[in-house]
């Protein structure tokens, strides 16, 4: 569990608010005993008047990271936020969607204005996802921006703002925005049960092929708290609150262009335990580094070539090489999608056009096919589940994204582990432990003695009623347990 400190620099700074034991003044934290928070993970909210170097609010900040606790803002945000020179080459990119965001706003009828954001929130609805971004680049409780106009807008500075002066209607704002950034600070102490550890699960309710589904994210909320863990579902918009955790198991499809990483990266940099941690997400969601990383090894994998874009003399001789019908994939593609199978030279050539619109590297397969993959979840260098995913009906992949396909996926067999083949366990592992040691999924093939790796997926599907089949409960229960033993060799450690 986790502890909150809220400093201010005086007493009466707080005056407004609801009375918190969480409220601490700065004098009261820089002569706070080191041992005082017996070993709990500490957050904590700087409120002090101002940080300039060597006063109050500096201090604060800078003994927090001392003792290890998490702090809001940081010496670094304060050091960023002290220049321009330091902090306006990451406005860059975020001022090019200020003109379209203010269009049709009364605020984008003037010269100039300053907005005041509370942990990253503004009423200003078009403005919200910029609001956003920047207290993801500068973590502070307030920030005051100042937004000009000239040939378009642009910001002109961004300073941290001040609790003792806000207005009554602007503490109401401040007071909301803290509320949903820490939940912690207005709870009342409760009889429920202490949790010896809380895990987030970020997760996207709207997405179509999600790893989980949502009995799966239940039975992870049950049964983790019937392990002592206090399990959450958070979403993007929570990126902001992952110091409040211990732990995070992203449950969403991740890629490194997006929020995923974003996250996995932020957890890891706050100390939590996560799976999947960002080297994984890395080495999975791309498959030309699996490719290379199965050849150096020697591990056996369908006939593969790499296609580039600026090298088209090759398109000429590949089918040659590997005959026809061949697999075109782009490397970062999921679900089947951005695999395209090509019968001739002529499909070749149009489908590799297609491709290279959107990377400039393809991969080229031999056709394998197989009435289904082996899927082999693979937990801390342990085989955990084995499945078979059938080829969805009438086309060749599991999943079928045609408009007139018969059906989306196919269907599956899930198995006891040591009811699949030994060769195709042992290749899955081997696999699993060249990308790390945390949660896997690896595809694989198998034709009589010939036993191939087709992928290794980061963030394997856990779905109720079909990873969860034979082993039920005890597979979410490996999982959690996982997670319990990383975070108990932390505590071990640190001496906690």
């Amino acid at each position: 569990m986790s502890k909150l400190f809220i400093i201010v620099e005086r007493k009466e700074d707080w005056a407004s608010y609801y009375p918190s034991d969480d409220v601490v003044t700065a004098q009261e934290y820089l002569e706070m005993p080191i041992d005082d928070d017996n070993g709990k993970r500490v957050q904590v909210i700087n409120l002090c008047r101002n940080y300039r170097y060597l006063g109050h609010g500096y201090y604060c900040s800078l003994l927090a990271e001392a003792r290890g606790h998490k702090v809001i803002p940081s010496v670094r945000s304060i050091s960023e936020l002290a220049k321009k020179s330091l902090y306006s080459l990451a406005l860059e990119d975020l001022e090019k969607t200020l003109d379209k965001a203010l269009a049709d706003h009364p605020y984008g009828s003037t010269d100039g204005f300053t907005l005041t954001l509370y942990f990253g929130r503004t009423e200003i609805e078009p403005l919200q996802d910029l609001a956003r971004q920047l207290f993801e680049a500068f973590p502070c409780p307030m920030l005051l921006v100042e937004f000009r106009r000239a040939r378009g807008w642009h910001i002109e500075g961004v300073k941290p703002g001040n609790i003792h002066k806000l207005r009554e209607d602007q503490e109401d704002l401040f007071a909301s925005a803290l509320d949903s950034f820490s939940r912690q600070i207005w709870r009342k102490p409760r009889s429920r049960r202490q949790y010896r550890y809380d895990l987030a699960i970020l997760h996207d309710p709207a997405e179509a092929f999600p790893p989980s589904d949502r009995k799966a994210l239940k039975n992870f909320i049950r049964v983790g708290r019937s392990l002592g863990i206090d399990v959450e579902l958070i979403e993007k918009k929570d990126y902001s609150r992952l110091a409040e955790y211990d732990a995070l198991l992203i449950r969403e499809t991740t890629s490194v262009s997006d929020h995923t990483y974003r996250f996995a990266k932020k957890a890891e940099s706050e100390g939590l335990v996560v799976m999947d941690d960002p080297v994984s997400i890395l080495r999975c969601t791309n498959k030309v580094y699996l490719a290379d990383l199965l050849r150096s090894h020697k591990l056996g994998m369908p006939a593969t070539e790499i296609l580039y874009k600026d090298n088209p003399q090759e398109l000429e001789r590949v089918g040659e090489r590997l005959g026809f019908p061949l697999v075109l994939k782009i490397p970062d593609g999921s679900f089947s999608r951005g695999v395209i199978k090509v019968s001739d030279q002529a499909e070749l050539l149009k489908a590799s056009a297609e491709l290279f619109e959107r990377s400039v590297l393809l991969l080229a397969q031999e056709f394998f096919y197989t009435e289904y993959d082996w899927r082999i979840g693979v937990l801390n260098q342990k085989p955990i589940f084995a499945c078979q995913y059938f080829m969805s009906k009438g086309h060749w992949q599991i999943y079928d994204h045609s408009p007139d396909a018969a059906e989306l996926s196919g269907d599956f067999r899930t198995l006891a582990v040591h009811e699949a083949p030994r060769k195709v366990v042992e290749l899955a592992v081997k696999t699993a432990n060249l990308i790390g040691d945390g949660l896997y999924g690896v595809d694989l093939k198998q034709s009589g003695d010939r036993v191939v790796v087709i992928e290794v997926n980061d963030n394997p599907n856990i779905d109720c009623g079909v990873e969860d089949v034979y082993l039920g409960d005890d597979l979410y229960k490996l999982v959690l347990e996982e997670f319990v033993r990383r975070l108990e060799v932390k505590r071990r450690g640190r001496g906690w």
